[in-house]
């Protein structure tokens, strides 16, 4: 049997991992483009900030390769041949196929506003963004940060630990408008003005204007004008389908995958933030650019590759992130709606979050520890807790399981109720284990989250 897997990144390498727990003999043909390989992509936001060099992002090494029996080979996919089951790269090389996984993830939505070509103008796309960006934050010098969700907040963290001047700009009110309601955005937002970072609301650019080649301002609708030594942009993501658009493969949003994850094509495959995986409680199929998702689409694809049946089961959507210094953990459904800042789909986001449910908020906190849970009939659906996160794991199991909360939804929804003492005394019931919940305030030291590598 000859595998192909077109995609380094973590959906790909858990693809191999599971063809080979399955089928030791057969041929595995990897192909990237990304001079990289595979690195933690979840890991640059701690690069760009300085709290971690880049070879920490690197956890395979070639001779991890080798033991897996797999030939890496870097180049890009030109065609897909699907009737002589072969993938032409540029070179018009070829390479055969028996079972094909399309893993080739998705790229940066380009800013389409005049002057987006200048030098000083940057995405995070790759590790060689990062280092591009890296090399060119220069100490108190001047950064425009455009766009909305995890990845646009990374650039901005990043930039401000390496000492340049902020100026975030927001086209809404608030930020992440979709995912955080107004009191944990504006908890986000007042982390950000105490660093230094200057918030513009309702601000759209109208051109980047340029000197020698290089951004040197932006001039926003307005006609407010902002000197700038660095744009930076995070608007959304685009599931990279052209070659599975000229191949005839059924696509949507992302290319359209049954529960095997596979396409309309039974010898082709899709996995990670490219796949558009049908969720049977939504009703519909979904794209989740997340890290944990993406794995294990991989390794069911992998699985189902090498033969071996296996229903991928969406697990609820969870991410655990840093935002403005704060731990943060989104579970299940909080859907808020519409946000300005991004076009469709942005990194480490799941559609699920902006579905808005049939439910009632319950929230409390202050400050930076806050919780907000969405409660069903009988259930959660879903959650936000930022700062203290005693309540994450059991909130995470609570709307997992799909634990029955009946017996405290009246407290929940009491307005004069702690909601974490209420869920602490209930998890406690359930599982018979004490948690205690630390009321301190965080402090702006906070360790951070270490990245999924």
């Amino acid at each position: 049997m000859e595998y192909v897997i077109i995609g380094s990144g973590v959906a790909g390498i858990a693809a191999i991992e599971a063809i080979r727990s399955v089928d030791t003999a057969g041929e595995i043909t990897l192909i990237g483009s990304d001079p990289h390989g595979y690195y933690s992509r979840p890991g640059l936001a701690y690069y760009l900030t300085g709290e971690i060099p880049d070879k920490v992002l690197f956890s395979i090494r070639p001779e991890d390769f080798q033991n897996l029996g797999v030939q890496p080979l870097h180049g890009t996919v030109k065609r897909i041949l699907r009737a002589e089951q072969y993938v032409e790269l540029e070179g018009r090389e070829y390479v055969h196929y028996d079972r094909l996984l399309l893993a080739v993830g998705a790229l940066a939505t380009p800013l389409d506003v005049p002057g987006s070509q200048f030098d000083g103008v940057f995405k995070l796309d790759h590790l060689t963004d990062a280092r591009q960006i890296v090399k060119n934050a220069k100490r108190g010098k001047i950064a425009v940060v455009v766009g909305g969700g995890i990845t646009a907040l990374e650039l901005v963290e990043g930039l401000v630990a390496r000492g340049m001047n902020v100026h975030y700009l927001l086209r809404g009110d608030r930020y992440w408008s979709n995912v955080l309601d107004l009191q944990e955005s504006k908890i986000i937002e007042q982390r950000l003005m105490q660093e230094g970072v200057e918030l513009y609301y309702h601000a759209e650019i109208a051109e980047i204007n340029g000197n020698q080649n290089r951004v040197s301002s932006v001039r926003l609708k307005n006609n407010t004008n902002l000197q700038c030594d660095m744009l930076a942009y995070a608007i959304g993501v685009q599931p990279q389908t052209h070659l599975a658009k000229e191949s005839a493969l059924e696509i949507d949003r992302g290319i359209l995958v049954d529960e095997y994850m596979q396409t309309n094509d039974p010898n082709i495959f899709a996995a990670g933030d490219v796949a558009q995986v049908y969720d049977p409680l939504l009703k519909r199929s979904v794209i989740e650019s997340l890290w944990t998702p993406s794995r294990e689409q991989g390794t069911t694809a992998g699985l189902n590759m090498a033969g071996r049946k296996k229903i991928y089961t969406k697990s609820v959507a969870l991410n655990v992130t840093r935002l403005a210094g704060l731990t943060t953990t989104i579970i299940g459904t909080v859907g808020q709606g519409q946000d300005l800042d991004l076009i469709g789909m942005v990194r480490g986001d799941s559609e699920t979050w902006h579905e808005l449910p049939d439910s009632t908020v319950a929230q409390s906190g202050f400050d930076v520890n806050h919780v907000r849970v969405m409660v069903g009939k009988q259930t959660l659906l879903g959650a936000v807790v930022i700062g203290n996160q005693t309540l994450s794991n059991p909130l995470q199991k609570i709307i997992s399981n799909k634990v029955n909360i009946s017996s405290i939804r009246e407290d929940l929804l009491n307005p004069k109720a702690n909601i974490a003492e209420v869920l602490v005394r209930f998890w406690a019931n359930y599982t018979g284990h004490k948690v205690k919940v630390e009321q301190r305030t965080i402090p702006r030291n906070l360790h951070p989250v270490k990245p999924s590598i």
